[in-house]
């Protein structure tokens, strides 16, 4: 019972902050499965994460209402044929007491209880349907937002971009159950002969925890697809492995790891040579982190370090700091640093820019800029993925326009030398803290030496 009103005493505050910024009543829905292909053939359920952050447990086909502090929840009461398919249920009752909720209703009465009310889309067509048609006015999920949905939309933002205790014990526990996930794939490596076999075991051990995986897992020797589905190539000795595997808690909060091993236990000294180089931009990156920094100053960081390394291997040619103006790293570092991390493992990106961009701030033009997925300043609190890369990939690499462009500032020749490496990956979570960061999958090695010795 301590846990449980735990839960409810945390949920409290959550909507009592929510209440200091605005002076209208909202409503957050859960949303509810979709058929895969006929009705009772669903997909795994995932509740809506502004309603997980509020309600704390995921609940389906529900809505929360959220005026001064206060919580009326709406939601029916299970069938009683329900019990035969799915087993007992709590009540609703039940559920109230467990989020601290201040009223319970049936879902048909949420209907008088809608005026002038605000909302966030879920991403579900039937409830984004049954939103619009409830509020008589557009609840799109690709709509951008306007009025008092997009005021509500600020103040989640607010709340759910610093992490208070609760969240960060989820996201500890998901860190923890992540870093088993990669030990046990690294470990898996020595015997497997496809992809498949390295993420079966490594969603084993997410699943053992009775979690899930955060997103689809990227287990790949075609590390130059960034995001990479597919599991089905075959293991060779000199291939590298590159894994992106987080595991998400039964509340719904995010890890995301990356790892990048040689399947054969030892780096070729190219693959050595470029591990160690996106390593550097990795650590340089998180030595720089600090209450204050601009996270897109985190990114031209890497981008310097990846510039240099490269000049310094005969990749490159030129100064650095005009490489990186002028966009050559983005060659082989196509995507931003990092991303927000929390309910989701791109956190909040269902409101788009709203929540990676600071008010004012829109998406740079530049190809070495564009992808970058947040631009804020960082503050304690704040949980931020931090994963440069280098990739060689086909599209961008032998793109005539790309070679002819780009004849005297790459030496192709060079670069042939390291055809072994078609995609390097090393990520992090790292949380801001008041005096600088500490990284939450800090157990997980990223050492080249311990990572052939773990494989």
């Amino acid at each position: 019972m301590a846990n449980l009103s735990v839960l409810s005493v945390i949920l409290r505050q959550r909507r009592q902050k929510l209440a200091e910024l605005i002076d209208f009543p909202a409503v957050l829905w859960s949303g509810g499965s979709n058929s895969r292909n006929f009705p009772a053939n669903t997909f795994p359920f995932r509740a809506n994460s502004h309603f997980l952050y509020f309600a704390g447990i995921p609940l389906q086909n529900a809505a929360i209402r959220l005026q001064g502090g206060n919580l009326q929840l709406f939601i029916d009461d299970p069938k009683p044929s329900s019990a035969l398919w799915h087993g007992e249920t709590p009540s609703r009752e039940e559920i109230a007491a467990k989020i601290g909720a201040d009223d319970a209703r049936p879902m048909a009465e949420l209907n008088d209880f809608i005026e002038n009310v605000a909302t966030v889309p879920v991403q579900d067509a039937a409830t984004w349907t049954q939103q619009s048609q409830l509020l008589d006015r557009w609840i799109l999920p690709k709509n951008q937002l306007e009025g008092i949905d997009l005021d509500l939309a600020k103040a989640i933002i607010s709340l759910r971009i610093i992490h208070d205790e609760m969240a960060l014990a989820e996201l500890r526990k998901a860190a923890v159950v992540s870093v088993e996930a990669h030990q046990a794939g690294m470990a898996a490596t020595r015997k497997a002969k496809l992809e498949a076999e390295v993420r079966a075991a490594m969603e084993a051990v997410i699943m053992g925890q009775n979690m899930t995986t955060a997103y689809t897992s990227i287990v790949t020797v075609h590390g130059e697809i960034l995001h990479n589905g597919h599991y089905y190539h075959s293991l060779q000795p000199g291939d590298l492995l590159l894994a992106d595997v987080g595991a998400e808690t039964e509340s719904g909060w995010a890890a995301d790891i990356t790892r990048t091993w040689p399947v054969s236990g030892k780096f070729s000294p190219t693959q050595r040579d470029i591990y160690d180089l996106v390593l550097a931009a990795h650590d340089a990156c998180i030595e720089n982190i600090f209450p204050g920094v601009e996270y897109g100053d985190i990114h031209l960081i890497a981008a310097m370090v990846i510039a240099e390394g490269l000049v310094d291997l005969g990749i490159l040619r030129g100064k650095p700091e005009d490489l990186v103006k002028m966009d050559l790293h983005a060659l082989f570092f196509p995507h931003g640093i990092g991303h927000l991390l929390g309910l989701d493992v791109h956190d909040m990106e269902d409101l788009g820019d709203l929540a990676g961009y600071e008010e004012g701030r829109k998406r740079s033009d530049r190809f070495g800029l564009s992808y970058l997925r947040l631009n804020r300043s960082l503050k304690p609190g704040m949980l931020v993925t931090i994963e440069p890369g280098f990739y060689q990939v086909p599209a961008i690499l032998n793109n005539p326009k790309t070679r002819d462009q780009y004849q005297y500032l790459v030496n192709w020749e060079r670069l042939e030398q390291f055809a072994d490496v078609r995609g390097i990956r090393i990520e992090n979570d790292v949380l801001v803290t008041e005096s600088g960061s500490e990284v939450l999958t800090a157990a997980l090695p990223t050492q080249a030496e311990e990572i052939e010795n773990l494989v």
